[in-house]
């Protein structure tokens, strides 16, 4: 496992996608994980700080294991498997683990918000590096190339917070 930190979001240059960036914190390795707008924005809002009237959906999660004095250990991207990420949430509870099935988008949403460590996977690092073109079909040779080149050498720094 690599512990790994949200270095920022940014838009996919050929499907204008929301990614959202991890990086590890030696910053020697990132991580790519494409999710959808709303999610981008529940990342968003709390990198940012911005406190809304009501509660939003990760507040709500976060609140109730709060309440259940119950806390999140920490969140783990398990898996990459035909271009979708798997993601754990780890909760401690009295003394007892319970692991919770989750998006990573929500899982890194809840662990901003209860400032929790997010940790990867090494081998989805490593296939990360191999994912599959968007809409292959679509896109002309030129594109291909041009988006491989991309992923392969996406770096942190190359990327701002939001």
């Amino acid at each position: 496992m690599v512990e790994m930190k949200v270095e920022g979001l940014t838009l996919d240059p050929l499907t204008n996608m929301p990614i959202i960036i991890l990086k590890d914190l030696a910053g020697d390795k990132a991580l790519p994980i494409w999710v959808g707008y709303f999610e981008a924005n529940a990342i968003a809002l709390e990198i940012e700080k911005i406190n809304t009237p009501r509660p939003m959906t990760h507040d709500l999660l976060n609140n109730i294991i709060s309440s259940l004095q119950a806390k999140v250990k920490h969140i783990l991207v398990t898996d990459l498997k035909d271009n979708t990420f798997f993601a754990e949430i780890l909760v401690i509870q009295n003394g007892s683990d319970m692991t919770i099935d989750s998006r990573p988008s929500d899982a890194i949403a809840l662990a901003l918000r209860s400032k929790s460590p997010i940790f990867v996977e090494e081998k989805v690092i490593e296939a990360a590096k191999s994912l599959d073109l968007p809409d292959p079909d679509k896109l002309q040779n030129q594109e291909k190339k041009q988006w491989k080149d991309w992923i392969t050498s996406i770096k942190p720094q190359d990327f701002g917070k939001i």
